[in-house]
């Protein structure tokens, strides 16, 4: 069965539900409200977003950094001390929040969320550490080293822990380093051996973990990037590091933010799932690129089934902002569509600012309330075998311009939903030739439209399907039954 994943910013969910009640609201005290929303939508997964005790340092270094405080003024007019904080993924240690509750009210809430028969998800950083991290003062060692020359040539690179020692930052290799980490040494097999302490530690309290940048710390990957400085990784770190887990816990969950095409890498490493970056790209393209999408959601099913789709969370533009008129369209491909699916806080309610990750307070924006009931239409609509469990199938539309469509089949023990879409800003008529459609006016059937129409739906059958015409920005899917 396919998840369906929320994710929480917990810190600013907790200050809004503190706001609400008027009150204190930690983990243990979540009104139960929020679990009957939960509930409602049918998330399978709580992904509780950026839970862990945050860096003093990276703090300091974004209430004072420029750039962020500018980003931060576009969100809000005014701007104090207390509304921004350190960064989730500069961990000192893998520790609760003292903000968020003690480390039982984590416990009271994962068990909250058990009884409704939904798992929690955390964060695992395994690229790197705050530079207040509890380990560096007796064990520097496990963290990548540069010499005075290399700092000389790059400062903004490394971190000064002692006189002329220099340590690396974190960093994907296409951007600048997160000032606020130090790149771990998987070279040494110690530093193995501490993450893997970590996530143990960290598959103890909750069901799942999504694990940040996780191809970062692939052998090939890392070798590429720090070898030259560390020396190479003496093995892979996720196959042993997924196994301990699973060795005491069968049924834990792992998904990889995974980029640059290793999601099959990392699959046969070990992980559930792995971002698809790629459906990402093509859906929220300017125009959609309708011909890598039609051609990806014709990949393997050992492949595809292990995806986790997104049309937006927190290190993307809000999907109400990037997709415009085509965001529901996009939802329901999104939700209809094999493999994990992730929803973010605020999507469903339409918002369009994308939140920085150290801001502790967001600005008020307009709710959608007819966005909102649309999300939870769909989550009706696919909380059933046929989207959960069932196969893909890649239709051929007749249709005069297909650069702006795309359908397929989704199909479980004589059960079928057509899903026909139209990115494009003009009406198209489509006709689609499937022997599951033909006499579809004699058969059990319903239509649902992205868009509310006032009248229903006409179809014209003819000998080997039916034709149908969509609005622009329209998406429909055909539910039959032999």
């Amino acid at each position: 069965m396919f998840p369906l994943v929320y994710e929480i910013n917990t810190r600013i969910w907790l200050r809004r539900l503190s706001d609400i009640y008027q009150k204190p609201v930690t983990l243990g005290t979540i009104p139960e409200k929020e679990f009957d929303f939960f509930k409602t939508c049918g998330f399978n997964i709580i992904w509780l977003m950026g839970v862990w005790k945050p860096s003093l340092y990276s703090q300091a270094i974004a209430r004072s950094h420029q750039g962020l405080r500018t980003v931060f003024l576009e969100q809000l007019e005014s701007l104090a001390p207390e509304d921004i904080g350190a960064s989730p993924y500069a961990i000192p240690e893998y520790s609760l929040n003292p903000s968020l509750g003690e480390k039982e009210e984590l416990d009271i809430f994962r068990k909250r969320l058990s009884d409704s028969g939904i798992r929690l998800m955390l964060d695992f950083v395994p690229n790197h550490l705050a530079l207040d991290n509890k380990w560096l003062p007796e064990h520097p060692e496990y963290f990548v080293a540069v010499s005075s020359e290399e700092h000389y040539l790059d400062p903004d690179s490394c971190f000064e822990y002692k006189h002329d020692h220099y340590l690396a930052h974190g960093k994907d290799p296409y951007f600048p380093a997160w000032t606020d980490t130090l790149q771990l040494n998987y070279a040494n097999p110690e530093t193995h051996e501490l993450m893997m302490e970590n996530l143990l530690s960290v598959s103890e309290q909750c069901d799942a973990v999504r694990c940040d940048v996780a191809m970062l710390i692939l052998k090939s990957v890392f070798d590429t990037t720090w070898a030259p400085l560390s020396g190479p990784m003496p093995e892979e770190f996720w196959p042993k590091a997924i196994s301990a887990v699973k060795s005491r816990k069968p049924d834990f969950l792992f998904l990889a933010e995974s980029y640059w095409n290793k999601e099959w890498e990392l699959q046969q490493l070990g992980f559930n799932y792995t971002y698809d970056k790629p459906f990402y790209d093509h859906i929220t393209s300017h125009p959609v690129n309708i011909t890598r999408l039609r051609e990806h959601l014709k990949a393997e099913w050992r492949y595809q089934s292990k995806l986790c789709l997104f049309l937006e969370n927190h290190d993307e533009p809000r999907a109400a902002k990037k997709l415009g008129p085509n965001h529901l369209v996009g939802a329901l491909i999104l939700l209809t569509s094999p493999g994990m699916h992730l929803i973010h806080q605020g999507q469903m309610e339409g918002f369009k600012l994308q939140l920085p990750v150290q801001l502790l307070r967001h600005a008020n924006e307009p709710l959608s309330a007819e966005l909102s009931t649309f999300y939870q239409k769909l989550f009706d609509l696919t909380n059933t075998d046929v989207f959960t469990k069932g196969k893909i199938e890649v239709l051929h539309l007749n249709v005069h311009d297909t650069s702006g469509c795309v359908g397929y089949r989704r199909h479980l023990n004589g059960e079928s939903a057509f899903i026909v879409t139209n990115f494009s800003s003009t009406g198209v008529e489509i006709s689609i030739e499937h022997e599951k459609l033909v006499h579809l006016e004699e058969r059990n059937y319903t239509i649902f439209s992205t868009q509310q129409k006032q009248n229903p739906f006409e179809t014209c059958p003819h000998e080997t399907g039916i034709s149908i015409r969509l609005f622009p920005h329209e998406g429909i899917v055909i539910h039959c039954k032999d």
